[in-house]
């Protein structure tokens, strides 16, 4: 009768293996499971990206804004009848307090 349980639970485990462990197995398919979600995230990621691109080709294909914008914030153009005055911010460096002089005595 020992010999008869042994034989069984060993069937069993060899049973088992191909289940868990084996090419179609539980730890497979969740491994593949977990990628796909992965793949499904930078999918989704990529997806908001092209939109994004998408739009910015419509725009530059349609009107002249975006390129107006383009040419004035990436390459510094202005236009023939504007003036281009640039104002430059005070470092902290430079700043004095209201009532010190620059000069010292």
């Amino acid at each position: 009768m020992r010999w008869l349980s042994v034989a069984l639970i060993a069937l069993l485990l060899l049973l088992q293996y191909p289940l868990w462990l084996g090419k179609g197995g539980w730890l497979r398919v969740w491994d593949v499971d977990r990628q796909w979600q992965q793949q499904k995230e930078s999918n989704k990621n990529l997806e908001l990206r092209n939109a994004g691109l998408d739009a910015e080709v419509r725009d530059l294909k349609q009107g002249y804004d975006a390129i107006e914008e383009r040419a004035r914030f990436e390459l510094g153009m202005i236009r023939q009848d504007e003036v281009f005055v640039q104002i430059p911010e005070k470092s902290a460096a430079n700043k004095l307090p209201e009532n010190a002089s620059p000069e010292k005595k």
